[in-house]
């Protein structure tokens, strides 16, 4: 049997536009990344709540270091989200890239 390119698409044998394939491949990417960050945030938020309903029932703890342990949530959640803004900056920069790419092979 002869071995397929990496042009074909399984059991077809028809041509697949390689820019398609990545398109579909930044795609998936992309997909994986939200649904891994939406459960990481969501296990971060029942951390985040478990810390919290610990220091209520515990009064060892003063003001100060609560308040310190607030700010450090915060600023974990602005962390987390300017890492989402990134990642999500960057892929529309590649799928900018490939609609660019592909408009100039239709020109063509």
């Amino acid at each position: 049997m002869r071995p397929r390119s990496s042009d074909q698409i399984a059991g077809g044998g028809m041509k697949m536009d390689n820019m398609a394939l990545a398109r579909q491949m930044i795609d998936f990417y992309k997909s994986s990344f939200d649904n891994a960050f939406q459960a990481f945030a969501i296990l971060q938020e029942q951390a985040e709540k478990m810390l919290q309903t610990f220091l209520l029932q515990n009064n060892w703890l003063p003001d100060e270091g609560r308040k310190v342990i607030d700010e450090w949530g915060h600023v974990y959640e602005r962390g987390l989200a300017d890492f989402e803004e990134k990642v999500n900056e960057h892929f529309t920069k590649v799928e900018a890239f490939f609609a660019k790419a592909q408009a100039e092979k239709n020109s063509k």
